[in-house]
């Protein structure tokens, strides 16, 4: 089976002081990626750990696939437990750091401890340095960034890096590479934040040699040729189709259709996109460089998930606003969506839905947590009540845009999943409204057979997340493909998703998290949930309570 090579690199901030370790058992058996940076922190953290404390450790680690030059590798992977969830939580970042990752020789890199002053670290095939960098407190991404430039002569593609966010502990600050791209769902940015590390950088020239088999080739070939409504509208260009189905969350989740979508759509994403925008080695290039001139605002986005949570969330309608409320999050080092929807909660309370200026003026004091900020810089699920609001999360996790009300395998999705209320955890919404036709595809509404399949789009992302191969692959991809690509036999493969999958589901459960867990604020209204949920447990051979049975935890 094809996986990453190299040593992990243990980073001791406490210390500042480095050593490596030899993990070719752990590589082998989880691949790269999610996979591996699971099972280490399952290993390595206690399962008590403070997610904000020093016991609790940051993985970075990317896949094999980070050797080919296909389209769709250009991503990476960091895994801590969540400040947000308290559990078990893997993130999931594009851009062009990955490569650069790979160039350092390591598989893995973690952060363990605390250092008693703001460090940059650097991380290169030649050794570790420890920068202290007062000077950069408060900083902005943009501002880190380039002063890694100025000082060090490495590009945003070299950086990891957290923004004022991160430093004041944001439950939901991001991890942000190549300025624009992050780490997003879960607060991996408080998790750096708290260890004290306002950046990372990745350099080198000692990439293990990885063979690809040359059929990458034609994956690549098709995602440059075809002809695909995301190359132009990036995931916007679901939105139509979301509000059409009674499905686009509005107004703080209590509507689900938005009368302005038209402002917010893909149609109005693509008016302002004025470049191509990609990963490394990607040829597909979904990503939206969009910019405003007559505002003087310039992103990189609003993806479907932010134009929903910051547009129909909120009750905006002018793309451009939310390209602002984008560009704040990605300045300040937020994960757009659970900012977008903590404000949505807190002009929900305040009856103020619409109201732009105040919208960007949460955004900054979430992000310094100053007045209100503080409080909504929680999430939801610790605020709601303060607010008066319904808490519209799974396991602290705020919903995604991809409405479980009418997705109902989506729904499922949501309540199972290790990581709360993501879309991306199993993407099942693509299952139950694809952007191009498939004979794979499922009625939105009901539960007849979508636990086991269910179980399979986890395994399956949870692969990719290993591999690590772009989950928008996927209409490139089948088992052939993977066994082609991953040298192995694709239900073995998948047996890697379902061992990280349960990894993380047992960590949880040595945390307190269990079937009570398992759940949606609307379950009640979905007939079958119940079922549903009694099957998915029986097709993960896991015991009726949510919990993982040591006759199924891997060795």
């Amino acid at each position: 089976m094809l996986h990453s090579k190299g040593p992990l690199l243990s980073v001791d901030l406490t210390a500042q002081d480095t050593h490596t370790e030899d993990i070719d058992d752990v590589l082998e058996s989880y691949i790269g990626g999610r996979g591996v940076g699971t099972k280490l922190v399952h290993d390595r953290v206690p399962f008590d750990a403070d997610p904000l404390g020093t016991e609790n450790r940051l993985v970075f680690t990317t896949g094999p696939m980070q050797a080919s030059q296909m389209s769709f590798t250009g991503r990476m992977n960091a895994t801590a437990v969540s400040p947000l969830t308290d559990g078990l939580l893997s993130s999931n970042a594009g851009g062009f750091m990955s490569r650069h990752f790979a160039d350092t020789g390591y598989s893995a890199v973690e952060f363990a401890g605390e250092s008693d002053e703001l460090l940059v670290v650097h991380v290169t095939d030649e050794g570790v340095e420890f920068e202290p960098v007062p000077d950069l407190a408060g900083a902005t991404v943009p501002e880190t960034c380039e002063y890694i430039r100025e000082e060090h002569d490495l590009d945003a593609d070299h950086v990891a890096c957290i923004g004022p966010a991160g430093e004041n502990e944001v439950r939901f600050a991001s991890v942000m590479t190549t300025e624009e791209r992050a780490f997003g769902r879960g607060g991996l940015g408080a998790v750096l934040g708290a260890k004290n590390v306002k950046a990372v950088t990745f350099d080198g020239d000692s990439a293990p040699e990885i063979e690809i088999p040359a059929g990458q080739m034609e994956i690549h070939r098709e995602a440059a040729t075809d002809d695909h409504i995301m190359k132009e509208q990036g995931t916007v260009a679901v939105m139509d189709l979301a509000n059409e189905k009674n499905g686009l969350p509005s107004y703080y989740f209590s509507e689900q259709s938005f009368e302005g979508v038209e402002g917010i759509n893909g149609s109005a994403v693509a008016d302002k996109k004025y470049k191509k925008g990609t990963c490394s080695a990607c040829a597909f290039a979904c990503k939206l460089p969009t910019r405003d001139e007559e505002r003087g605002i310039e992103t990189e986005g609003p993806e479907f998930e932010v134009a929903m949570a910051f547009g129909s969330n909120s009750g905006v309608d002018d793309i451009v606003d939310v390209m602002k409320s984008n560009q704040l999050c990605d300045e300040y080092g937020l994960d757009a969506i659970s900012a977008g929807n903590v404000v949505a909660s807190y002009l929900a309370a305040e009856d103020e839905f619409g109201n732009r200026e105040l919208i960007w003026d949460l955004v900054e004091k979430i992000a310094h947590r100053d007045g209100v900020g503080d409080t909504l810089a929680e999430g939801i699920d610790r605020t709601h009540e303060e607010l008066g609001v319904e808490n519209w999360s799974v396991k602290g996790m705020d919903f995604a845009a991809h409405e479980g009300r009418v997705l109902h395998g989506q729904a499922l999705s949501y309540a199972v999943a290790n990581r709360g209320a993501d879309h991306m955890y199993a993407t099942f919404y693509s299952v139950e409204y694809p952007l191009v036709p498939s004979d794979q595809a499922m009625e939105p509404t009901g539960f007849e057979g979508k636990a086991e399949r269910l179980v399979e789009r986890e395994n399956l992302m949870a692969l990719n997340d290993s591999g690590v191969v772009c989950k928008f692959s996927r209409d490139y991809m089948s088992p052939e493909r993977y066994e082609m690509l991953f040298d192995a036999d694709f239900e073995d493969l998948l047996s890697v998703g379902d061992r990280t999958v349960t990894l993380e589901r047992h960590f949880n459960n040595q945390r307190g998290f269990d079937e009570g867990d398992d759940t949606l604020p609307y379950a009640e209204d979905l007939p079958g949930f119940d079922d549903a949920l009694v099957e998915y447990y029986q097709v993960r051979d896991w015991n009726t309570d949510g919990t993982v049975p040591n006759a199924a935890l891997p060795s």
